[in-house]
């Protein structure tokens, strides 16, 4: 009896069964996520990423930032990200469902960015540590993106609002300043947009919150 046949299709029934249980319904199943609603404030999370931030988040592309830095809350059990204040619950699909791609990286020279506009929502903490990272981060191996940033005479009203507040050996000449440019102020946009710390049905916050 040739069994030639029955081999073929019980092998191209098992790659079609799991196909379908490890592509196409979790496709299926992640494709239908929607934001989610707070039934006591209205809040809709997550929101598409707006202007300046979306520019800032190619460029945060570009440079490659994504290889030294994750974007995933790892849950209890699996690691120690929640207690080093990484994030205040796990990750979870729905806060991805707006980005494209999602850049959850898997290197860690860096910490992790899930919620850094939480941990550091003002723009001077950005601006230095984009400029040069020793300055706010003793010892950081992340490279100076002072390419971002121009050195400029200041101006007979005086430094611009959004020059960088330098000292010692990082301090411009006299009568100049650092100003950041339109990428620095679009990628700074991004890192502030980078918020998870939201109540959602899968991915509670501690009850202490």
């Amino acid at each position: 009896m040739n069994y030639g046949p029955l081999l073929f299709l019980g092998i191209l029934l098992t790659l079609a069964g799991s196909w379908f249980g490890l592509v196409l319904v979790p496709n299926q199943q992640l494709g239908a996520l929607q934001p989610s609603v707070n039934t006591n404030t209205g809040a809709i999370y997550p929101q598409p990423i707006p202007g300046e931030a979306a520019q800032g988040r190619e460029l945060y592309r570009s440079l490659g930032c994504n290889y030294c830095h994750t974007q995933q809350v790892r849950p209890d059990g699996f690691g120690s990200d929640i207690q080093r204040g990484w994030g205040k619950r796990r990750s979870v699909a729905r806060d991805y469902i707006y980005q494209k791609p999602v850049m959850l990286g898997s290197s860690r020279t860096g910490p992790d960015l899930t919620n850094i506009g939480e941990r550091q929502p003002g723009y001077d903490w950005h601006y230095t540590h984009l400029f040069n990272p020793q300055i706010t981060s003793k010892g950081s191996i992340m490279p100076p993106h002072a390419f971002l940033f121009k050195t400029q005479k200041i101006g007979f009203d005086g430094p611009s609002t959004n020059a960088l507040k330098l000292t010692g050996e990082f301090a411009p000449p006299a009568g100049w300043e650092v100003v950041p440019t339109a990428e620095a102020t679009q990628l700074v946009e991004y890192l502030r947009s980078l918020r998870s710390s939201v109540d959602i049905p899968e991915a509670p916050l501690p009850k202490s919150e």
